[in-house]
């Protein structure tokens, strides 16, 4: 039976840490259910973290950025394909259903992140938000954090990019809007399909792919640098759509795109097959089929530079439908290049540098 409303359809998932795992009785959880009816509706809860730092690096030698912040961990977006739910595991917490349900937030982060700009020895460089969890998930529009991160950015003068699967990027548009007059900021909007009952199966609680390219185009308008990623690529599930999205986004004036074949690390391959199985019982075997195809026979690669660099026919069969839609629209790779050498480094006390 399906889990209405989340992407992962169980917290039973194999993890490689001392998460307890129970496998309930077949018999028994019929019979509850015939006599209680079914469970309470699943509620969404947060606590507060408080960090000692914020600013995470990184030497992966395969992305392009080398810092991020991340303000949540987890993320009610709930997309089955996750790559970052395995994070939960660390804390003993299943990477299914809690990762979508028990969230993290972190209110000091530009607090926390004021004081390492201020260090002596740092150096600029931009910081990636939304590489983790969604920046803009909807407990953003509680918090705050995220337009907090991004403040301190337009104050400092300090490059920053966004990643977001949400059109709540939008609620802080008079931000990147001033960031991006300054050469300090660049958007990036994913859209997996333009099907919005597959949209509601995948990623259930992130914005609909209409108001996602709806955001695109309002922040074209506002001179933002904007970009759409057509990520995850899923065979035989949301390919179909590559070409329509970059036919609408370039529509609304998006001239970068770039597209992320499917990955299942860790407890996501469970997770996504559990999901397929649910949804899609009649193709499941073909899909992982291609996504094993691509992936050595694994269903995941972890190794650097071939993670991101999908092998085999339908690799290349997508890597050439993806470079045609893009010409025919005009619409080539990212080369936004930010401007670091405004930025003006904060005394310890949190004022500004006047020299």
């Amino acid at each position: 039976m399906a889990v209405h409303g989340r992407g992962a359809q169980s917290a039973r998932v194999p993890t490689r840490f001392g998460l307890a795992t129970r496998e309930p009785d077949g018999d028994w959880l019929d019979a509850k259910q015939d006599v209680d009816g079914p469970g309470p509706k699943l509620r969404t809860t947060v606590i507060e973290e408080h960090p000692r730092s914020i600013l995470t690096f990184n030497r992966s030698p395969d992305i392009p950025f080398d810092r991020s912040v991340n303000a949540y961990r987890g993320c009610e977006h709930g997309c089955v394909y996750c790559y970052a739910r395995p994070t939960h595991a660390y804390h003993d917490l299943s990477p299914g259903i809690d990762f979508e349900t028990k969230l993290f937030a972190k209110p000091d982060a530009a607090r926390l992140l004021r004081e390492t700009l201020a260090k002596p020895g740092y150096t600029p460089a931009p910081i990636a938000m939304g590489t983790n969890t969604d920046p803009y998930q909807p407990i953003e529009n509680r918090y705050r954090i995220t337009r907090q991160v991004l403040e301190l950015c337009l104050e400092l003068r300090h490059p920053v990019t966004i990643t977001t699967k949400s059109a709540r990027v939008l609620d802080d548009i008079d931000l990147l809007t001033e960031l991006a007059r300054h050469r300090l900021t660049a958007v990036g909007i994913s859209v997996t399909s333009l099907d919005p009952r597959l949209s509601g199966l995948l990623e259930p609680r992130a914005s609909s792919p209409a108001k996602r390219l709806d955001a695109l185009g309002k922040l074209v308008e506002a001179g933002v640098p904007t970009h759409v990623s057509v990520a995850p690529v899923i065979p035989s599930i949301t390919d179909e759509f590559m070409e329509g999205i970059l036919e609408a986004a370039a529509q609304r004036g998006v001239r970068s795109a770039s597209w992320i074949m499917l990955r299942l690390p860790h407890e996501v391959a469970p997770l996504f097959r559990e999901w397929l199985d649910t949804h899609f019982p009649d193709r499941a075997g073909k899909v992982m089929g291609i996504v094993q195809s691509v992936r050595d026979g694994k269903d995941n690669d972890a190794q650097f530079f071939t993670r991101m660099k999908p092998q085999g026919v339908w690799a290349d069969l997508i890597r050439t439908r993806f470079r045609v839609a893009c010409r025919k629209h005009g619409i080539g790779r990212a080369d936004v290049d930010l401007d670091c050498s405004q930025f003006r480094k904060p005394s310890p006390n949190g004022q500004l540098d006047l020299f």
